[in-house]
């Protein structure tokens, strides 16, 4: 007698992996939604705007449903959130990279070699004109707002941090601090303006002013930023000093500023970008002049917002015979000045990046 086996059916591998959607799936789902709502647009007679934005809703909807179909629920709720993420990113990058592209179209063409080296004495109608006075006029009282908030920030911040722990006059100062960070421009300017009036008399206008109107501005932020980079400096340098008998006087200046210097210059750097484009205060007490002034304690001084204000709102007139379209001279000149303004605030910000990387602790004791 004879037995058959029947033979067992292969067995599956088992996998520890659960299903996924192909990389290039988000690609595919969104040339799907850019196709179809460009197609109910066409028929429904809507613009751009309205097709990007129905583009994106479908993204976000039809990503997230795919994934749940294969992938489960927590890859889909991931899937959502990712997408969200990248859309508020892209929403916020818009709107900058539109105002970056408008001020290089329109000011680029304005922007030469006479623009930069020439100020506004004796120009008239659609002469050439340019902003090195405006120029000149920025550097000055920024640098001269800097000289006087950068002590004052960093001292603050020493004394918030390193005595005022748990003091009831460091509990002031923090909270004087956070309401100075929501003053208005244009009341600094006011304050400026009234302590040189009533120094000088009322017809007192110098770019002085303006520079302690931008430091009212400038030490806020200052204090916040050292404030926040002295505490991130570990407790056990300052112990490991102490222990060796360094008084703590000693200690902050050879320890703490030094591990803390990188962000330190870097919380000035974006501070002094944060103020150098204020309008108001400068307006207020700096005052206007076509010349270059170097004296910032002499006369009126003339900066970069301000030049592009008047240059906005007393334009000139276009000359008959210029064809249509054309806009007055100073409109120009503003735009122009407008982009070398975005120029100097883009270079500040790289300065600040570049001294952070350069001073950060990580980096020195690679290099030690």
């Amino acid at each position: 007698m004879t037995t058959t086996l029947e033979e067992a059916p292969p067995r599956r591998p088992l996998t520890m992996t659960a299903p996924r959607l192909p990389g290039w799936a988000p690609v595919l789902v969104g040339v799907l939604a850019v196709c179809g709502s460009g197609l109910l647009a066409l028929l429904a007679g809507w613009g751009a705007v309205a097709v990007f934005a129905l583009a994106v809703l479908g993204f976000l909807v039809a990503l997230p449903l795919w994934s749940l179909a294969v992938e489960g629920q927590r890859s889909a709720t991931d899937r959502l959130m990712t997408s969200l993420v990248w859309t508020a990113s892209g929403v916020a990058v818009v709107p900058l990279a539109w105002l970056v592209l408008t001020v290089v179209r329109h000011g680029l063409p304005e922007v030469n070699a006479s623009f930069l080296t020439f100020d506004m004495r004796n120009v008239v109608g659609d002469q050439q004109g340019g902003i090195y006075h405006a120029i000149i006029g920025t550097l000055l009282v920024t640098l001269a707002a800097a000289a006087i908030s950068v002590p004052i920030g960093l001292f603050c911040a020493i004394y918030l941090v390193e005595y005022g722990k748990g003091k009831r006059l460091a509990r002031w100062v923090t909270f004087l601090v956070d309401v100075m960070t929501g003053i208005p421009s244009i009341v600094a300017g006011l304050f400026a303006l009234a302590l040189f009036v009533l120094l000088f008399g009322p017809e007192i206008r110098l770019g002085f002013g303006g520079s302690v109107a931008l430091s009212l501005l400038m030490v806020p932020i200052v204090v916040r930023s050292t404030e926040e980079m002295l505490r991130l400096v570990p407790d056990d340098l300052r112990e490991a000093s102490y222990a060796l008998g360094v008084p703590k006087w000693r200690t902050i200046v050879k320890v703490v500023l030094p591990t803390s210097l990188g962000g330190i210059i870097t919380g000035v750097m974006l501070a002094t970008a944060r103020v150098i484009g204020e309008t108001a205060p400068l307006l207020v007490v700096a005052g206007k002049t076509d010349s270059v002034n170097v004296n910032l304690f002499g006369e009126r001084m003339t900066t970069l917002p301000v030049y592009i204000y008047y240059q906005f709102t007393q334009p000139g007139t276009v000359p008959f015979d210029a064809p249509p379209g054309t806009e007055a001279p100073g409109i120009a000149r503003a735009w122009g000045a407008a982009l070398v303004l975005i120029a100097i605030v883009m270079a500040l910000n790289l300065v600040a990046r570049l001294v952070g990387r350069i001073f950060a602790p990580g980096t020195n004791q690679k290099k030690g």
